[in-house]
């Protein structure tokens, strides 16, 4: 059996301290990224105002009043090798959390009043999904050999997803990407908030609902309607972009969940507070925070690169990690703030 026939979601980690363009172990995540092939159908973002240093960014946020719920599933298709199980009784304060992911417009205010350097710009590359990219910047790039889609890109940056020559101009309202966790935090501290705990994120995809597949149900495109931004086709060599876009759409595209909040599947993975683990407890616990220790941190959501016959990640449940200083062309965050 293949890779893309098992399942396997795994995209490189990096090597961040190595001279040059070190390709790490392989950690489960997953990517894509679309140069030429721009989204299409941008609509504007809600109204954030830059409120300056330490502002808490809620004006696209949403109240949620915690509670119990039941995190995890017994999911036939999902992956018991990532700790998605067992079901368990979890109780959350209540606490707020982005409306939507964090856009390049709301991260280049903050880039601006801070002059903060994210990893990828440090470290001089970020990975980009070979497909997006022109043959001069394919061409000799290097690839991990267990994810050959990915390339190693010099100067593809949060300012230039694919690369030079590439730019975010006319994706304002877009998710930023290419930002490490540490980035996301970094973000969140200028911000007055936090990255959402891997429970909050859950119960705030959930919407509501107990125990579903997806954010609004069981059925991937109810009545032949697209949910989310995810592939369509054959991965990794065509993608049909039946849902409207071939990269990044819009943080508010697609109708919320329950909860209001968009894409909590698919578009890009988003980046949570928790260390990576895959033991849990089946006795009811109140405000869980992951494991004390470990290298990798969660990821939720999905992205635009997901199909079924390759990561259907792009479950409510299902969870992959990636090393904190890692960064992918679609790889961002949303904020969190204690209620």
């Amino acid at each position: 059996m293949d890779e893309a026939e098992s399942g396997s979601c795994c995209a490189p980690s990096v090597d961040r301290g190595a001279t040059g363009l070190a390709l790490g172990a392989t950690v489960c995540a997953a990517a894509e990224r679309s140069p030429a092939d721009r989204a299409t159908g941008n609509r504007a973002p809600d109204e954030v105002r830059d409120q300056g240093k330490g502002a808490p960014y809620r004006d696209a946020s949403v109240l949620l009043s915690g509670g119990s719920f039941l995190m995890g599933t017994r999911d036939t298709d999902g992956f018991p090798d990532d700790g998605e199980g067992p079901v368990r009784e979890v109780v959350l304060s209540p606490f707020r959390i982005d409306a939507h992911a964090v856009s390049n417009e709301r991260f280049a205010r903050f880039a601006e009043a801070t002059g903060h350097v994210t990893e990828a710009e440090r470290f001089g590359w970020s990975f980009v999904f070979a497909g997006f990219l022109p043959a001069t910047l394919r061409r000799g790039a290097a690839r991990p050999p267990q994810t050959p889609w990915w390339c190693g890109v010099e100067g593809a940056t949060w300012r230039t997803p694919e690369g030079p020559g590439s730019s975010v101009a006319d994706r304002g309202d877009h998710p930023v990407v290419h930002l490490s966790w540490n980035d996301a935090a970094a973000y969140c501290r200028w911000a007055g908030a936090r990255l959402p705990t891997e429970a909050e994120w859950e119960y705030a995809a959930r919407g509501g609902l107990v125990q579903n597949r997806y954010p609004w149900g069981d059925e991937l495109t109810p009545a032949g309607e697209h949910r989310c931004n995810i592939w369509q086709g054959h991965f990794p060599t065509k993608n049909t972009a039946e849902d409207g876009y071939r990269g990044t759409a819009p943080v508010d595209a697609y109708e919320p969940n329950g909860h209001g909040l968009h894409n909590m599947s698919g578009n890009v993975w988003e980046w949570c507070a928790d260390r990576w683990g895959t033991r849990h407890s089946t006795r009811p616990r109140t405000d869980p925070k992951g494991p004390s220790q470990g290298a990798s941190r969660v990821m939720r959501g999905g992205s635009y690169l997901c199909h079924s016959s390759y990561c259907n990640r792009y479950r409510v449940a299902a969870r992959t990690a990636n090393t904190p200083d890692s960064s992918t062309g679609n790889l961002g965050f949303r904020c969190a703030w204690d209620a």
